[in-house]
């Protein structure tokens, strides 16, 4: 075996892997604390930290700093696990919390060697699904250091190893979310508990203090409503510390609020005590919520007032004379009812959505809701379709990308912003159709001759014509005694293609000019011929700048027809920024695999290799990830092609797609006679 590395190569490695890190001077002791490991030990800590330093250069340092521990508790595959464990957590969370689980190294033993845990990502497709029954409003779970809300997301550790029993510690994580909604709920940020809190030095005990308080309240309530949950609750937390015994009664009373709560942490502040550790005293972190509830009632009050100001005008416009219109909200039925003259008038669900938000929210709709605002067309704030008011940071979808640094995916990475792209000019399409009328014409007939003849389904029991054959066999039966059939037609049935194919085209800044005429040219014309053919199709541009604005632009879903408003959206393509492919082919895939069709085609129409804002995805990195995402695709049985102008393409595409995959088109005005026979060729 080789022998390990010196402290002077290991300082002479790791001066090069970490020389960005803000930690550069300490690299003399991170390689003395190398030193001792074996040399596999030792290749594969420098390996993971440079990895890890592609990331963020802290934790490649992390990394190292850990390595001699983690290699005492750990085996090599141990070792990596705890490393990408550790670059995911950054991904979702960023690098606190990154930080927290690569030096947890005990408690990510503890998950690894089979202690009894529950995992986050296991429940929380069942956990969303049951906030969202008792909120009757969508609340995100997602992974946090520990457990809090903003009051619209709730934030739960990844690993809870608590109990000695999985089960008992997946039933925790149902407690924790029971009373990060109780927190929202029954009122815990209905004060300003920031300034409540301003007149305690130590302000983390008061919080933690606060958060037990409100503990005992909030299972009180909980109970009362839902006597079965709040067993299981009191279940899971054990008895109350004694000194909380004096106060239980008061924080149990039906009239209770956060202000008894607040009453009650001004005699524990008295004394010295530190609050004890409670798994179902869920952190508060009331800045944050108080901040994120404020924006809501602002948005969903003006939510009301919008569909609450457009009954009035369509009324006014009807009868040319000011309406009376009274408001009310049915406690009951949990529905906002508007009498217009005494008539009920029915609102959209995201009105009535609304209302019930802030009666949650606020405990009653409050006066400024009910006042309707100005004359305007029915439109829910953030909703105007506008690629300029997008204002969800989040994406409307989440896709991981693969790393091929790590060798695994980075989890929810990119987010995927579907719009629609803006009409251009009406005549755009007739122009091209006259300019290429004969090339069309030539076209169509190629691609009628492959809708194949019609079949001749004989001895049917109907049908348009009769089946001679069955009718002869029928006389000679009935002649000779036997039963004669009475299958005696025949039916023409056409030869359906089953075929679903999906066009993913370029729409990134390096298209401007030709290549961009080109391609709205090649639609026009595989469009015309497709309506012929009667295949499923669907086009789709892509773009975008960074991971966190990937934008995919409806031209033609499957569901549309070829119409003025799609011909116009083909005249609409213009370019726009980067190339970032590989979560354009994953969420293209994903409407594709929908789809009933026996055969599906992805063909993705580019003038380059896969690129992006900054360094990182317009390296090798893209290309890889572009290739297991259409590995991916060809998993779930889509068959990939790429029609492309780069004339350097025959370097990365066969790595890509394959050899025979792909073509490469060196004159850019053959592109629209091109396109429509390589997806004739494709498809017969």
């Amino acid at each position: 075996m080789d022998r390990p590395l010196t402290a002077v190569e290991l300082e002479a490695a790791l001066d090069e892997l970490l020389s960005a890190s803000s930690s550069y001077r300490s690299v003399a002791r991170l390689a003395a604390g190398l030193e001792s490991l074996a040399r596999a030990q030792q290749e594969l800590a420098l390996h993971w930290a440079g990895v890890a330093a592609q990331t963020y250069d802290e934790i490649g340092y992390q990394v190292v700093a850990l390595a001699p521990r983690a290699f005492a508790l750990l085996d090599h595959a141990g070792f990596e696990a705890w490393v990408l464990a550790g670059l995911d957590t950054y991904d979702r969370e960023g690098l606190r919390p990154a930080m927290v689980l690569l030096r947890n190294l005990d408690g990510f033993c503890a998950a690894r060697h089979g202690t009894p845990l529950a995992r986050l990502v296991d429940v929380e497709p069942r956990l969303s699904r049951f906030v969202h029954g008792l909120a009757g409003r969508t609340l995100a779970v997602r992974s946090g250091a520990v457990a809090w809300t903003d009051t619209e997301t709730l934030f739960l550790p990844d690993i809870l190893a608590l109990h000695a029993d999985a089960e008992m510690n997946r039933a925790l994580y149902k407690a924790m979310a029971t009373m990060l909604w109780a927190q929202v709920r029954y009122g815990t940020f209905h004060v300003d508990l920031e300034g409540a809190l301003a007149g305690w030095p130590d302000r983390a005990r008061a919080l933690a203090w606060l958060a037990l308080l409100e503990a005992v309240r909030l299972e009180a309530c909980i109970s009362a409503e839902l006597p079965g949950l709040g067993m299981e609750i009191a279940r899971q937390r054990g008895p109350w510390p004694e000194v909380l015994a004096p106060m239980l009664a008061r924080l149990r009373e039906r009239s209770a609020s956060v202000l008894d709560s607040l009453a009650c942490l001004a005699v524990l502040m008295a004394s010295s005590r530190t609050p004890p550790p409670f798994p179902t005293a869920c952190t508060l972190n009331p800045a944050i919520a108080q901040r994120v509830r404020a924006e809501r009632i602002a948005r969903e009050t003006q939510v009301l007032r919008n569909a609450i100001g457009v009954v009035r005008t369509q009324r006014e416009k009807t009868d040319r004379q000011r309406p009376e219109v009274e408001v009310g909200f049915d406690t009951e039925r949990q529905e906002l009812e508007i009498r217009v003259d005494g008539e009920v008038i029915a609102l959209p669900p995201d009105a009535q959505a609304a209302a019930q938000s802030l009666v949650q929210d606020l405990g009653e709709l409050p006066h400024e809701a009910l006042s309707p605002a100005g004359a305007g067309d029915w439109q829910p704030a953030g909703r105007t379709g506008a690629p300029e008011l997008v204002t969800d940071h989040e994406g409307q979808w989440r896709y991981d990308e693969w790393d091929f640094h790590r060798q695994s995916y980075r989890r929810g990475w990119c987010h995927v912003y579907p719009l629609d792209v803006k009409p251009g000019d009406d005549r755009y399409v007739a122009q091209v159709r006259a300019r290429y009328a004969p090339l069309i014409q030539q076209i169509r007939r190629r691609f009628e001759a492959m809708r194949g003849e019609d079949r001749i389904l004989a001895r049917q029991p109907e049908g348009e014509e009769i089946d001679l054959d069955a009718l002869v066999d029928a006389k000679c039966d009935r002649r000779s005694g036997a039963e004669p059939s009475l299958r005696l037609f025949c039916r023409r049935v056409r030869n359906e293609r089953s075929l679903a194919a999906m066009f993913m085209v370029d729409m990134s800044g390096s298209t401007k000019g030709w290549v961009n005429d080109a391609e709205r040219e090649a639609l026009v014309m595989l469009c015309e011929a497709l309506e012929t053919l009667g295949d499923a199709y669907a086009i789709y541009g892509f773009s975008g700048w960074t991971r966190t604005r990937c934008d995919i632009y409806r031209i033609k879903a499957f569901e549309d027809r070829y119409d003025d408003p799609v011909r116009a959206r083909i005249a609409g393509i213009e370019p726009r920024d980067y190339t970032r492919m590989g979560v354009a082919i994953r969420h293209l895939s994903r409407l594709l695999v929908a789809r009933p069709e026996r055969y599906k085609l992805l063909v993705t129409l580019s003038d380059g290799r896969p690129d992006d804002f900054g360094d990182e995805y317009r390296s090798q990195y893209g290309i890889e990830d572009t290739r297991r995402a259409l590995l991916e695709a060809m998993r779930n049985g889509i068959r990939p092609f790429c029609i492309t102008l780069d004339r350097e393409a025959r370097e990365y595409l066969p790595h890509l797609y394959g050899a025979a995959r792909y073509t490469v088109i060196d004159d850019v005005a053959r592109l629209p006679y091109k396109v429509a026979d390589i997806y004739r060729r494709l498809t017969q």
